[in-house]
């Protein structure tokens, strides 16, 4: 992989603030989206130049967007977001350059620097990969007042509200399958692998010392479901990663979520295999 979640690293670090470097700019959000797909392509060349039989990568994430209503107002914005959230990274990734309409939006807003985009940078960041990474977590219904905004979620909170999970993120596993079968009808990798799926839950030891986590395991059994359906479907997804192995430090939250197969006491650095970790063991061996 060259990079992991451009769009978190551009858009929550320079335009929301919530990570490093905490800045809230637009054009400096959108520079910074620019410059990594070009660092991205670059890279690409680079790694073929040295080793021309290795296999080449990016994980993008994503954020499966759908209107909250019929109407042309949602459908309008749900648009908006999908080419800020979504089609940004994929469309250039995939040597379709950045999407006319969002260049459109930015360029009417003074959101973009006019000479960002430079001769040769399409085509750069274009370079063929092997296989596409895609992280997935959640999906969203998006109407206009939220067409550019990613932390709409809800409220994190444990207990979580019901069908959400404790990063207030909506359980939607059948916008994996749709999402999977978008990637392939719309850009056409030869080869995709979720790279990341899961969820937080802070269930811990019970007294016996047992992490009963039931609902990390509906929640993984039900997307990995919907992964084989959109293989059954001709989706050429040929792996899929646990986020994650251990709980563990996550961005700005800290030790707060717990996303892990394996408890962490964080005081002690104890580990304890939950419930989640015996399930996925066996549906992985079958």
């Amino acid at each position: 992989l060259t990079l992991n979640e451009p769009w978190v690293m551009a858009f929550v670090g320079h335009l929301y603030g919530r990570f490093a470097p905490g800045k809230t700019s637009w054009e400096g959000a959108l520079a910074a989206a620019h410059h990594q797909l070009l660092g991205h392509g670059r890279a690409v060349r680079a790694m073929r130049e040295a080793d021309p039989t290795a296999r080449i990568g990016i994980a993008l994430d994503c954020r499966h967007a759908v209107p909250a209503s019929d109407s042309p107002e949602d459908v309008a914005a749900a648009r908006h977001f999908d080419g800020f959230r979504n089609r940004w990274f994929f469309d250039p990734v995939f040597g379709k350059g950045y999407p006319a309409d969002m260049l459109d939006a930015y360029e009417s807003e003074d959101r973009i620097r006019r000479d960002l985009v430079r001769d040769g940078d399409i085509e750069e960041i274009a370079q063929p990969i092997d296989w596409l990474g895609l992280n997935f977590y959640t999906s969203l219904r998006i109407d206009p007042a939220h067409r550019e905004m990613e932390f709409l979620e809800g409220v994190e909170a444990s207990p979580p509200t019901p069908g959400h999970t404790e990063k207030g993120w909506l359980v939607d596993p059948a916008s994996l399958g749709a999402f999977l079968r978008r990637i392939r009808d719309d850009w056409g990798p030869a080869e995709i692998v979720v790279t990341e799926n899961g969820c937080s839950y802070g269930d811990g030891p019970g007294a016996d010392g047992r992490v009963r986590d039931d609902r990390r395991i509906a929640y993984l059994e039900a997307h990995i479901d919907a992964l084989e359906s959109a293989r059954a479907d001709g989706v050429p997804v040929t792996g899929y990663f646990v986020w994650s192995f251990l709980d563990n430090l996550e961005w700005s939250d800290g030790f707060a979520q717990r996303f892990g197969l394996v408890w962490v006491d964080h005081a002690t650095g104890r580990r304890i295999p939950k419930d989640s970790y015996a399930w996925y063991r066996d549906r992985i061996s079958q």
